[in-house]
Parts: structure tokens; sequence; C-alpha cells
């Protein structure tokens, strides 16, 4: 039977019958497509009654939650059903609970990905990868889609996000073992727009431009890459792993190790503001601070801000564009000593060292005011909280 029923919640919710999106199920029945959705991250397991419930209505008071769920299922599945016969189907009841069974005619992103990923395995040919690894990066145009329904879907959405550039990354490999260093720059660039913030795919999209002689383009990417504030274990390491190649390829002779040495000093003190850095960074950063308190019985002080919609969700580009705004507040009202990485998509977290409580609560008071200033609470709520830390964490 032929697949005419596509739904995608990569990127974006999306129902196609026949090609022709139906935007307007989310409108109609939020609860019945975050119900939709959460059954198909099972991948065909059945989920009780009960935990739905606690997954859907997490802070609702209702005096028969049970039969909600139920009443809600049923018109989700009239709703369906309405959209093409038989789709309603999918949602199979079973004692005590529902799954999700992808009917012939159905198919959807998230779990043709989660297939791709599954069929790689020790035995597969290079072909093979290749195909599974091509199918995954075309799927995958975003984010988990979340409708602010389901309270934990964060997980899922940073486990998605893995997977891809896990898979980006073990392409990458396969086509550096082929010296396809074409490929790997277009398969760089195309995830690039899905994640613009990972270092690893960008130094190795410089790396395949220093192998094809386009040491002006690799050079550009790097700048483009510190503009960015995007800077892995340290700006010296991106610019030794990239500049290095450049000087084996006959394009940077006339710099020596004095001269770089001078780029780098000249770039920590130019710079102002806080130190933005990936999370692997920032991790080594606090496991320095840490053992720095330990030793001098200071106290510095980890602070989280989230990102979220009025109603719990956000579409990517109000996403990125609120996460753009707050970036730039950070970097012109912290202080040099600061250290701030993006977390997840919607999340950054800063290490503040040597303030108070009370200062770090100023701190974040001024953030908030800052960014609502520039964003409504209509459009974007901005959430915060500060913790101190010690070196004793143990304890």
């Amino acid at each position: 039977m032929r697949q005419d029923v596509e739904i995608r919640l990569l990127g974006d919710f999306e129902l196609l019958i026949r090609g022709a999106s139906q935007r307007s199920l989310a409108a109609k029945s939020r609860k019945g497509v975050s119900l939709m959705e959460y059954l198909i991250l099972q991948q065909g397991k059945p989920v009780s009654t009960q935990r739905l419930v606690r997954e859907l209505w997490s802070g609702g008071h209702y005096g028969s939650p049970e039969n909600a769920l139920k009443t809600m299922v049923s018109r989700f599945r009239a709703l369906l059903n309405e959209l093409r016969p038989d789709l309603g189907k999918c949602i199979v009841s079973e004692q005590g609970g529902y799954r999700w069974e992808t009917l012939p005619f159905v198919k959807v992103d998230v779990l043709d990905m989660l297939s791709a990923i599954q069929s790689v395995t020790p035995g597969s040919t290079v072909e093979e990868k290749t195909r599974a690894y091509r199918r995954v990066v075309e799927l995958y145009r975003g984010d988990l889609y979340q409708t602010g329904d389901i309270s934990n879907i964060m997980m899922q959405v940073s486990w998605l996000h893995r997977e891809y550039l896990n898979t980006v990354y073990a392409w990458i490999e396969l086509l550096k073992e082929a010296d396809d260093y074409e490929e790997i720059i277009q398969v760089c660039t195309a995830a690039g727009k899905v994640d613009g913030q990972d270092e690893q795919i960008r130094i190795e999209m410089m790396r395949a431009m220093v192998k094809l002689d386009r040491a002006t383009e690799a050079m550009t990417e790097f700048n483009r890459m510190t503009h960015l504030d995007i800077r892995p274990d340290s700006a010296e390491y991106n610019l030794q792993a990239s500049t290095q190649q450049l000087l084996e390829a006959g394009q940077l002779v006339s710099r020596n190790l004095d001269a770089i040495r001078n780029e780098l000093i000249g770039q920590a003190a130019a710079q102002e503001g806080p130190f933005f850095c990936g999370y692997e960074a920032f991790k080594e950063f606090f496991n320095i601070q840490v053992r720095n308190l330990e030793r001098l019985g200071a106290t510095m002080f980890l602070c989280v801000m989230m990102i979220n919609g009025p109603e719990g969700t956000l579409s990517s580009v109000t996403r990125e564009s609120g996460m753009a705004g707050l970036t730039e507040i950070l970097r012109k009202n912290l202080r040099r000593g600061d250290i701030v990485t993006r977390f997840s998509p919607s999340i950054i977290a800063m290490l503040l060292p040597t303030v108070t409580y009370a200062t770090g609560g100023m701190v974040m008071e001024r953030i908030e005011r800052l960014f609502y200033e520039e964003y409504s609470r209509k459009t974007i709520v901005l959430h915060s909280r500060i913790s101190p830390l010690s070196g004793k964490l143990s304890e």
C-alpha cells in the first residue's frame, strides 16, 4: 500500500496527506498531538493510562483523569479519521493503556531516522552505512517538536540531537577514509544549518577545505567561528588544529611559532565580556574552578537561564532569535572572568566566580530586565536559577 500519510516531528510538527499539509490538527487538539508524539517515541511499546495522565496532565486537577484521557483519545482518533480513513487506528488500545502502531500507509520521520541509525551494524558495508547516514541527515530538519504538554520531553530532545550529531561524525569519518573532502564540506554545511554551534563540525569543514587547497576559505570559516564565540577546548586549540594543516599546505609558510603565539595573546587581550565555550570545555573549566575553590575556600555560583514560550513551546525560529538576543545581553553585561555555554537549544549555563548570592541574584535580575525590554513575556518567557558551589561537592 502506498504511504500517503507523513508525520513530521523533527524541526516542527506537520502532518501531510498525499503531500498536502494539515497544520490545523495541532490547533484543533494540541493534547491529541502531544499524545500521538509521546506514543510514537515509545516505538511500539504500550504505555499505561496512569503514565499518560502523569505526563500529559502533570499540573492539572481532574475528578477522573482516566476518563478525560479516554475522551481525548476518542476525539483525536475521530479527527485523524476525518483526515484519512483508518488513520485513527494507529492509536491502539491496550489493556490499561495505549500504544502507537505505524500502519502501512503511514511514515513517521523520527521513527524512520531511528530505523536508519539502527540499521548500521559492525557488518554493514560502506554503501549501507552511507545510505543510512544520508537518510538520517535528510530527516533531521531540527530538534524534536515540543507542544509543552509532555513533562519529560527534554531528555528525548537532547538524546535525538546527540544521535544526529553522532551520525554526522560517523559519516565524516567514513568520507575521510575515501578522501571525499568535497562531500565532507557538503555534509558539514547541511549539519551547520541544524546546529551552528557545534565546533567539531566546523573544524572538520576547515580541515576538508585545507585538503582541497582552499586555505582562504578555511581561514574565513575560522574567523566566523571566533565571531560566533564558538571556542572548543580553547581558541588556541582551534587555531592550531587549522593553521598546522595550512602550514603543511604551504599556505602560511611565513608564519612562525612566535607570530601565532602573539596573535593568540592579542586576541585574548582584545576580548571583552565573558568567555563563551562549548559544553565539554565548560565542564573542564568547572573542574578546574572546583579544585581552586577547595584549595582557597572560596565560593562560585552556577547559573542557568532557559527560554520558553508562554504556553510551554517555541518555534525554532523564535527560539533562535531569543537565544541570540540573550547571548548578546550576556556578552555586554557579564565580566571577563565569567564563563558561559549553551547547554541545550534553549538553555544557557554560566559560572560566576567571586560573587555573593545577593550580587549573583542582582546579575540575574538585570539580565531578565534587559531581556524583557527586547522581548515581551507574551512572546518569550525567561526562567533563571542560581546556586552556590563549593569545593566540597561530595558533602
